[in-house]
């Protein structure tokens, strides 16, 4: 199996991983079959543990090769990862301006990006939409890395990226459909919106992989782009939301936990 998969093309092994990825993001989604609630501070745990994950992953997946392979260019070793990083920061900061969405948690007098007459649920789906697209080109760009024949870039680094990706998008499939199951959508509709919040890691991960294999020179700062896009998410969505209700102490203890699995995975696989 693991032979097979490592003989596949990078982006056909972006699409399966960022398939994977998605699966996870329909599993917590489909936890709308059972519950109608969920408890406010088990949320905010989650949804500190998915920030965590993103925080490590920023660093240890793709930060961290990313100055390592600049480290064979002319420039200043630090340069592609900063550019990069900040370009993927300003990316997101463009596109939270312009789609319309709306934390969770949030009244609809928050909703951000253009004013439009859509639905609160349609809103919320949008936000947890908008920051899977960064999960997915960041898988998407690890895997398109191997393409370079990098000693930095491992097919067990990429698997060990996608496997954090997607364990923390099972409580983002949870904080999407339960929400909406609660503001009067049938199960099924909560779920069906849950899970295609995921869709676009697929698109963005193949988008990523295949933007790598034609320009490799780009690779640092692909990897610091998706790297910024991700932490600018934490910040501006995850962390807000997680600490919403005064549940500090378990979102924060959500993060470390978070953190520490992505550590122990990409150090362990990579």
């Amino acid at each position: 199996m693991v032979l097979w998969f490592k003989e596949l093309n990078p982006i056909i092994q972006a699409l399966l991983a960022t398939c994977f990825t998605w699966a996870i993001t329909a599993a917590g989604a489909s936890l709308v079959f059972f519950f109608k609630t969920i408890n406010r501070k088990v949320l905010d745990s989650m949804l500190g543990f998915a920030a965590g994950v993103m925080i490590a992953a920023s660093f240890w997946s793709l930060l961290a090769p990313a100055i390592e392979m600049a480290q064979e260019s002319s420039l200043p070793a630090w340069f592609p990862a900063v550019v990069g990083f900040l370009l993927g920061g300003l990316f997101l900061r463009i596109v939270d301006k312009l789609l319309p969405h709306l934390h969770l948690g949030f009244p609809d007098e928050q909703a951000e990006g253009i004013k439009t007459k859509w639905q609160r649920s349609v809103l919320l789906v949008l936000a947890i939409t908008l920051h899977n697209v960064p999960e997915g080109l960041a898988v998407g760009v690890a895997f398109g890395a191997l393409g370079a024949d990098l000693p930095s870039a491992t097919l067990a680094g990429a698997v060990a990226l996608a496997l954090g990706i997607g364990i923390q998008n099972f409580p983002e499939g949870v904080a999407v459909s339960v929400p909406l199951r609660r503001e009067g959508l049938t199960r099924f509709k909560s779920f069906w919106y849950g899970q295609m919040s995921g869709v676009v890691e697929p698109i963005a991960g193949v988008l990523g992989a295949a933007a790598v294999l034609l320009m490799k020179p780009i690779l640092p700062y692909a990897l610091s782009f998706a790297a910024g896009a991700m932490i600018f998410v934490v910040v501006e969505e995850l962390i807000p939301e997680s600490q919403l209700e005064s549940n500090s102490d378990v979102a924060t203890t959500g993060a470390m936990l978070g953190f520490a699995v992505m550590m122990i995975l990409d150090v362990a696989l990579g």
